[in-house]
Formats: C-alpha cells, structure tokens, sequence
C-alpha cells in the first residue's frame, strides 16, 4: 500500500520533513514547524525555493539577508484571516524566532533564481467563497497562478464547513500535456476543528492501480502523486488545509472525473 498518509512525529519542533525524495517524486517538498515562544529554527534552501506560511501565531523572521520583522497575526488557523507568507529564493537562508507559540509551514519546490524574496500577505488575500451547496468552501490563495511570486510553487488555504465536500468534484492534474492539464504533485496539511474530529480523504486513480481512502487526523499529511483527491468533513468537524503543488510547469490544470462532469456542467 502506498505511504500517503503522514504523521507528524510529535507536537513540538520539526513535526513533519517531507522530501521530494522521501515521497519517492520529483518536485514537492513540505515540512512544519510546531514553536513554543522562544524557540529557533531555520534552513538553508539550497535548490529549493520554500514558502513559509505562518498557520498561526507570531514569528520574527530573516531570510535572504534581510529583517522581515514580525510575521503572524493569526492565533487559531480557524480565525480564517489572511495568513502573513515569506517567499525565500533558492540557494538563501533563512531563521525564526517565535514570539508566540506557533506552527509555521515551509513549503518547497525546484528554486531556479527567478524571484527576490519578498513577503506574501496578509494584504492582497481576501477569503473566497468556491462551490455550491455542500460542495462550498472558502479559499485564502497564498501564491497560485495569478500571483508570480514563485519559478514553480503553488500554495493555498482552504476552508470546508462541517458536512461539506471539498476538492470535489473529483480531479486530476497528473499528465504533462498543457494546456488541457498539468503534472503536479501534492500534499495536504490538515487540521480539525474541534481536533479531535476526523476528515476523510480519497487518492484514487480511473483504473484502480492507486486506491486509498484515508481517515485524516488533526495534523496530518496527506500526498498526491496521482489520480483524484478529494475529501470531506463530517458533520461536527470545520475542515482546514494547506496545499502545495508543483511540476515541470507552473500551471495548475486538471481533468474532472468522467462521472462527476455533470455536476461541473450543472453548477457553472
């Protein structure tokens, strides 16, 4: 069975440490950071340029020989407000010290020199309300398409209330062949409210070679290295994640299932 289901390994300091290659692909990097006020940590990019996403609390951060001051205003991820990001170049450095208690994402990608850092948010995000019925869901985009912030990373927020789909209709973005879709791998960063609840997400492919269905806990990774994905938050239980995606190009196109496109045709 296909390992696409992470764990953080604890609930204090580097929780998650994905590598392209520990997700046995060739683009998506993610790790996260669980900080008590006080703590350090930092990295060198190398060949990778990471964005870092302050889920919630405060951080002073430098990077790419530069004080960014203060980032993170954000408490709880459910306060659904803007999040405050650091874009930081390949090949640059970067450090934080937490001023609050804190969990702080660095998302990566292949870096290939094409931007300066720079912060990204809170301002110019605005919270966005996709979908219909109990397919609705809100989203906060970090750095997707739009924003040419990035050489290869695309990064968003989204929100899904309780009893509500998300990622759905189900979708692919798995062949090289733009502009009718685009490789990229994935991952997912869940979180719960309340935390204790559950989320349930499907990695699956149209000829059953890939077939997992996932019970996700508050805090868990979920990799997409192919096929469809989408998941759901059960009746009691808001559902948050942070996605993640890159390949050979930045462009995000995909590919419904067969069977759901007349619910794409019916809601447009």
């Amino acid at each position: 069975m296909p390992d696409l289901l992470r764990k953080p390994f604890g609930r204090h300091g580097k929780v998650h440490d994905i590598t392209a290659a520990t997700a046995g692909w060739r683009y998506v990097g993610f790790s996260l950071y669980r900080l008590r006020a006080g703590d350090h940590v930092g990295e060198q990019t190398g060949p990778n340029e990471v964005i870092l996403v302050m889920i919630e609390g405060k951080a002073t951060i430098t990077a790419a020989g530069q004080d960014w001051g203060s980032l993170g205003d954000r408490m709880d991820v459910f306060e659904k407000t803007p999040p405050h990001c650091l874009y930081v170049p390949n090949d640059a450095q970067w450090a934080a010290v937490a001023q609050s208690d804190c969990t702080i994402a660095v998302c990566a990608a292949p870096g290939h020199g094409g931007h300066q850092a720079r912060r990204i948010g809170p301002d110019g995000i605005t919270l966005t309300e996709r979908g219909k019925g109990s397919n609705t869901r809100y989203i906060n985009n970090i750095a997707m398409e739009g924003e040419d912030y990035c050489d290869s990373l695309l990064v968003t927020e989204v929100f899904t209330p309780p009893g509500h789909w998300s990622s759905y209709p189900s979708h692919r973005h798995d062949e090289d062949d733009f502009p009718r879709i685009t490789y990229l791998e994935e991952t997912y960063y869940h979180r719960l409210n309340p935390a204790q609840g559950f989320g349930i997400q499907r990695v699956y492919t149209e000829d059953g070679t890939l077939d997992e269905t996932m019970a996700v806990s508050d805090g868990d990774v979920v990799l997409v290295p192919r096929g469809h994905h989408p998941c759901g938050a059960p009746y009691g239980f808001e559902m948050y994640y942070l996605n993640v995606m890159a390949g050979p190009r930045r462009n995000w196109r995909f590919v419904a299932h067969p069977a759901m496109e007349w619910i794409i045709a019916r809601d447009t």
